[in-house]
């Protein structure tokens, strides 16, 4: 409707946008990994300040059979991802690691 991707309002307080990717290449054994891509913007909204990832959510002999179980994902779904990545990346941070 207005040319963008879905937000969520993620865990930490920040506004994620989400989008999909597809690997480039296939992996040793033929298959491409699929993810979800979440981008964290300012507070003003105005600029991408970050982004958290997902692990694979998707695997095919295609890029187009990898994305299929992500395109395939309900709202609900994505934003259980989106908070997972939130929390994974407190925890890192608190751990010292990079998020």
């Amino acid at each position: 409707m207005h040319e963008r991707a879905p937000a969520f309002g993620g865990e930490d307080g920040s506004s994620y946008s989400v989008a999909t990717f597809v690997d480039d290449a296939p992996d040793p054994d033929g298959r491409y990994g699929a993810a979800l891509l979440f981008i964290r913007w300012s507070d003003a909204g105005d600029r991408p300040v970050g982004h958290l990832e997902t692990d694979y959510i998707g695997f095919g002999r295609t890029p187009a059979d990898a994305l299929a179980p992500v395109l395939a994902l309900t709202l609900h779904d994505v934003k259980a991802h989106l908070d997972a990545c939130v929390a994974r990346a407190g925890t890192a941070k608190r751990e010292g690691g990079m998020a």
